[in-house]
């Protein structure tokens, strides 16, 4: 039911998961472990599978906290629990308040787990190809230090997502891409014009040059691997009405 980075695992500091599809209540195209507030999936269903997620991280439901996601680069801080209706926007949660586990949602987008073990600061962020081009990532490392975090100590874990061979774009995405390096994040495909992009490079490149050192990918794929994984283009592809979404999460050690 959960992956875990074995580099956050020997802090000791923290409690984290990258939650897969399994071990919920929920049926059809959400089974089982949806917890898609924004899904079509019954509420009941999705307010036990994350109670079931909070309890794995053995924080209170109402602890389990995810922002409304806008792909974005927008990074937040919190030092309590927010209402569901009331959750700002913003693609990444930062905290150094313990019993508080901050999570992002994905169903093909970047999870990435962080922490300053010594500093005792976590972040989730939710790094789509839109918000890694934009700065989540430099935001959530930001704000970690904006609580006393050294980005030279954070560790990065990066979850389950999309991966290359599966994520085939068009045009639009790869001109967004300018910088000097970013055309080996792209390799060709068959279809005139598109190419398959790689995503969780990227985002790695990208903590590397804000100075995390310490990166570990779990180099899992959302798309390939629908017995454990939700994915929204494999929705899309299958013509399916709707998709679960996974939840990311990390909580200090008491």
């Amino acid at each position: 039911m959960i992956l875990k980075s074995l580099s956050l695992d020997e802090t000791g500091a923290v409690r984290h998961g990258f939650f897969t599809r399994e071990g919920g209540i929920s049926t059809g195209v959400y089974a089982t472990l949806n917890a898609g507030i924004g899904s079509r999936d019954a509420p009941d269903n999705v307010r036990e599978n994350r109670a079931r997620m909070a309890a794995a991280l053995r924080v209170p439901a109402d602890r389990l906290l995810t922002a409304y996601q806008v792909h974005s680069a927008e990074a937040v801080i919190v030092d309590r629990p927010w209402p569901l209706d009331e959750r700002p926007r913003a693609d990444a949660v930062v905290t150094n308040t313990p019993g508080l586990a901050v999570a992002i949602t994905t169903a093909d987008c970047g999870p990435i787990l962080l922490a300053d073990a010594g500093a005792r600061v976590i972040a989730a962020a939710h790094a789509g190809w839109r918000g890694a081009l934009g700065g989540v990532l430099e935001s959530a490392v930001a704000a970690m230090e904006r609580c006393g975090a050294r980005r030279d100590r954070i560790i990065a874990a990066i979850g389950p997502m999309i991966r290359q061979p599966s994520y085939e774009v068009g045009p639009d995405l790869i001109a967004a891409f300018s910088g000097p390096t970013d055309a080996r994040f792209f390799t060709p495909a068959e279809r005139a014009g598109h190419a398959f992009f790689d995503l969780a490079g990227y985002i790695a490149s990208r903590l590397h040059a804000a100075g995390i050192a310490h990166v570990n990918d779990l180099d899992a794929c959302t798309y390939a691997d629908d017995k454990r994984f939700f994915s929204y283009r494999r929705s899309v592809h299958r013509k399916e009405d709707d998709y679960g979404r996974h939840i990311s999460a990390i909580a200090l050690v008491d």
